[in-house]
């Protein structure tokens, strides 16, 4: 080697050394800082404590953030925004990391804003119907604080007794009862916002129909890419005179899925309409022993309303069913017969590592007239890529969540798994559908997003982004199928401030 390479190496090793030793530097000045603000208890930067917020409900993406701050206010939330503006940080605010689309996945050299400290119910003013709450605050806490005047809250995911609402804002989130009573955004009546630069904005409030844009709606369901919800004003409904559930047990979907295309054409809108298959009806058996029988197809039907209407509509429910081949139909004769019945279904996720090591969630929607043609062709496709499908869905509004069962210490199984997964979405979109009704897209099918969309619809989707964000610092590289700036023509890349020289090095 001779002396002018030995020379150029030192060099080389001198600056990359002197990049380093700023790169240090600099981390400590901004971690002093984001101290000052949360304090000590407020921020954690050890590697074996950041590997808890390294990904959300999907384990399958997993990014080690660089530190987690934990404020228990608007103003800290608002004061950390504005140092990661400043210095260009990205951030990632998470609630209880339930999600399963990767929504809460930290950005690498960025933070997570950790919200679980402002977990307070503000207030409830039964006189309006309506409960503010900070974001940390689980879904199923505000249904229990108002539930001894009569009211409940009505989105309610299968994960309500451990999501939280700001979570469940950013997803714009679902549940059983969604069909009747609709998602979060119906029950979002306003919010305070901590924007990406740090200044604070209301949406909404406590008047209702306000002119002009309709932001609010923009801002639910953005996925935590347009800022921080730091307070929520919901609505809150009062609970009906009468509710009642049927199970009714089928040979298969197809039967099923024709039942509650007569129930939805005979004019009825119940409560729920929940689908298993076999294979989920197996899994939650096994995990929480509902009393399920073991069928081709369960269906759960919940009516709910003055007492003569849901007698008479029940009625009309279980001719409906047993017309369908229906072979066993029971009604729930108990409130504690009742919880068990949900609690099957609530369980069906978690409870699938009963009969798999692994597995997909997935979330897609389609049309209900087409649910006996999309399961056939799931169960095809299950069949050519030699895996398991389990079907768990809100069948009254064609939400499907088939979950793709594999075992990952078998070579090739897992990136089977997420090719079939991939599949069961483009089947959904071509059945005239979405690739999301509840869980977001998220990390996890951002990929997905031009088979749905055409380039002017993502044009028009990152206007709005930039509109509330020029620098996409908040929550970036998720939804959209690659990093693209504002401003940017058409087919031109720029690369991302992530992708930019010496970013990585600074923090």
């Amino acid at each position: 080697m001779d002396a002018r390479t030995v020379d150029q190496r030192n060099s080389e090793a001198r600056a990359a050394e002197t990049r380093n030793s700023e790169a240090r530097v600099f981390e400590r000045r901004i971690f002093d800082e984001l101290r000052e603000i949360v304090g000590p208890r407020g921020l954690i930067t050890s590697r074996e404590e950041l590997h808890t917020y390294e990904c959300d409900g999907l384990t399958n993406f997993r990014v080690l953030p660089r530190a987690v701050l934990l404020p228990d206010s608007t103003e800290q939330v608002q004061r950390i925004v504005r140092v990661c503006h400043r210095e260009k940080i990205p951030f990632v605010a998470r609630g209880s990391g339930t999600g399963l689309s990767g929504g809460a996945l930290p950005v690498e050299n960025g933070i997570v804003i950790s919200l679980t400290r402002m977990n307070k119910i503000l207030e409830v003013d039964f006189a309006n119907a309506r409960a503010v709450v900070e974001p940390g605050v689980i879904n199923l806490d505000v249904t229990n604080r108002v539930a001894e005047r009569q009211y409940f809250y009505a989105p309610d995911p299968s994960s309500q007794s451990v999501c939280s609402i700001g979570g469940n804002v950013a997803e714009n989130s679902g549940g059983a009862h969604c069909l009747k009573y609709g998602f979060t955004t119906t029950h979002v009546l306003g919010l305070e916002l901590v924007l990406a630069e740090g200044s604070l904005a209301h949406l909404g409030g406590k008047v209702l129909d306000r002119p002009g844009y309709d932001l609010m709606g923009v801002f639910v369901g953005s996925e935590g890419t347009l800022g921080i919800a730091t307070k929520i004003t919901l609505r809150i409904v009062k609970r009906p005179e009468c509710v009642q559930t049927l199970l009714a047990a089928f040979p298969s979907t197809n039967e099923a899925g024709a039942a509650v295309s007569d129930m939805i054409a005979a004019g009825m809108l119940p409560a729920a309409i929940e689908m298993m298959d076999n294979l989920a009806i197996q899994a939650a058996e096994a995990a929480v022993h509902a009393n399920y029988p073991n069928c081709g197809a369960l269906l759960l039907v919940e009516l709910d309303g003055p007492v003569a209407e849901v007698a008479a509509l029940m009625a009309h429910v279980d001719e409906i069913c047993r017309d369908n081949k229906a072979w066993e139909i029971r009604v729930a004769q108990s409130d504690a017969e009742r919880a068990l019945v949900w609690k099957g279904r609530k369980a069906a996720f978690a409870a699938m590592g009963r009969i798999s090591p692994n597995y997909i969630v997935q979330d897609g929607v389609i049309p209900r007239t087409e649910l006996p043609n999309v399961m056939r062709e799931i169960v095809r496709l299950s069949t050519e890529a030699g895996l398991r499908v389990a079907n768990v869905f809100h069948a009254g509004d064609g939400n499907l969540h088939p979950l793709v069962l594999y075992d990952r210490r078998i070579p090739g199984q897992e990136e089977a798994a997420e090719i079939l997964s991939n599949r069961i979405l483009e089947l959904c979109i071509a059945a005239g559908g979405s690739i999301t009704g509840e869980h977001g897209v998220g990390e996890d099918k951002k990929k997905m997003m031009p088979k749905m969309y055409s380039e002017p619809d993502l044009q028009t989707m990152q206007r709005v982004r930039c509109a509330f964000d020029p620098m996409q610092l908040s929550n970036p590289s998720k939804i959209f199928p690659r990093p693209r700036l504002c401003g940017e023509k058409p087919g031109e890349y720029v690369a991302h401030p992530l992708e930019t020289a010496g970013m990585a090095e600074r923090f």
